[in-house]
């Protein structure tokens, strides 16, 4: 029995059809909770997909389906074939449909509400629960808005990036981030950290985009120093704060080591137990750990000579200009070389190597904190996806989740 008029008109209001697109027909299932709204097209002429000219109608696709939003509690179903139209300069095209995307299986409707689920969602196995859809379905419409997003995005100018990486799969396999220091976002990710891989990273900027960068905060990567100079000319390197604090806290940590296990076989356990005591800053220890770290200085490990060359050379970064810190670094380089600690000399001759680029700190002023915030999040992602097989897949989950793109379907 056909629907009565008013349901028809009803259901034509509701999905915001044009007037060349009638509802033949609703059927409704109980027992399956699926709502199937069939549509037919009704002109004998259509647009061309390809140049927008009005062509004749040449035949029509077998029935195809899509998911739309439910309609009290019942999965709703478009059904329709779609017309094909003749067109001169570039033959039989599909025509476009006005509620769904080209090759999406969902509605535009469906789509928007799936994408604020997941954008609001713990995790993407509950949002797939909810949605009623299995992952390959979730991580399509991930995909498709990423894409969506990013194509948004090509005219901004961005002038701070900070370079980082990330672990992707267990052993010494890496992806590679872009980040936009001043809006807090990811612009890119590549699988690897090599010089390949780093080109490929600034190119996805446009070459407008690669003149108007001004700095860019990176670890002492060469690959990354090479990529800077071959594709932003006005770029400034500034070798990351962050990453040098880590290089030193890790020479100081091997210092305690070997002391440690010389200290040991005489018998001595003091150092034993006390590794967070030297990682930690003054200013972040709990008054415990303030008296700790002072019993242990006043024993004269070295350690302890170790622990405060890193720490006289927090200062460095506070002082104001290039003079001042040339000045200091040759100091503090005096210092590490009358210790003799060999870790400690590696890390110092590695900030000899890469001086110049230190220094751009004074100019611009950046670091990577931005970056490693992102990494924090970028963690939760893998974590609540329990890891990925894919990098395609990694890939769009740290955009969708930290690109702040503009992912809507109609903008």
């Amino acid at each position: 029995m056909p629907p009565l008029p008013s349901l028809t008109s009803h259901y034509h209001q509701l999905l915001g059809l044009p007037p060349n697109w009638n509802v033949e027909n609703v059927t409704l299932s109980i027992t399956g909770k699926q709502i199937e709204i069939r549509l037919v097209y009704t002109d004998k002429q259509a647009e061309c997909p390809e140049c927008g000219q009005l062509c004749k109608i040449y035949d029509h696709t077998s029935e195809q389906q899509w998911r739309h939003l439910d309609t009290m509690q019942f999965e709703t179903i478009i059904v329709a074939r779609l017309p094909r139209c003749k067109c001169k300069e570039h033959g039989v095209k599909t025509v476009r449909v006005p509620w769904a995307a080209r090759h999406s299986r969902f509605t535009l409707m469906f789509e928007s509400f799936a994408i604020e689920l997941l954008m609001h969602c713990s995790s993407i196995k509950a949002a797939s629960s909810m949605l009623n859809l299995n992952w390959h379905a979730v991580d399509e419409i991930m995909r498709r808005a990423v894409k969506r997003g990013l194509n948004r995005r090509e005219s901004e100018a961005i002038a701070y990036l900070g370079i980082d990486e990330k672990s992707f799969k267990a052993g010494q396999h890496y992806v590679t981030t872009l980040n936009d220091l001043d809006k807090g976002r990811v612009l890119e990710v590549v699988e690897h950290r090599t010089n390949e891989a780093a080109k490929a990273l600034l190119e996805s900027l446009n070459k407008k985009q690669q003149e108007q960068v001004k700095a860019v905060s990176a670890d002492m990567w060469k690959p990354y120093a090479n990529a800077v100079e071959e594709l932003l000319p006005n770029a400034d390197l500034v070798h990351d704060r962050f990453h040098i604090s880590k290089y030193l806290s890790e020479a100081v940590d091997a210092v305690r080591r070997k002391e440690s296990r010389e200290l040991d076989q005489a018998g001595d356990k003091r150092l034993v137990g006390s590794k967070y005591v030297w990682l930690r800053n003054p200013e972040n220890m709990r008054e415990q750990q303030k008296v700790e770290l002072s019993n242990l200085m006043a024993c004269e490990f070295k350690t302890s000579q170790a622990w405060a060359l890193k720490n006289m050379f927090r200062y460095f970064w506070q002082l104001g200009d290039t003079d001042g810190a040339s000045f200091f670094f040759e100091y503090w380089s005096r210092r590490v070389d009358e210790v003799g600690l060999t870790p400690l000399i590696e890390v110092k001759e590695l900030l000899q190597r890469h001086f110049d680029h230190i220094l751009t700190y004074f100019k611009h002023a950046i670091t990577n904190a931005v970056s490693e915030g992102l990494n924090s999040k970028i963690q939760i992602v893998k974590a609540s996806a329990r890891g990925f097989h894919r990098f395609e897949s990694y890939r769009n989950r740290i955009l969708f989740y930290c690109g702040k793109l503009n992912m809507a379907i109609s903008s």
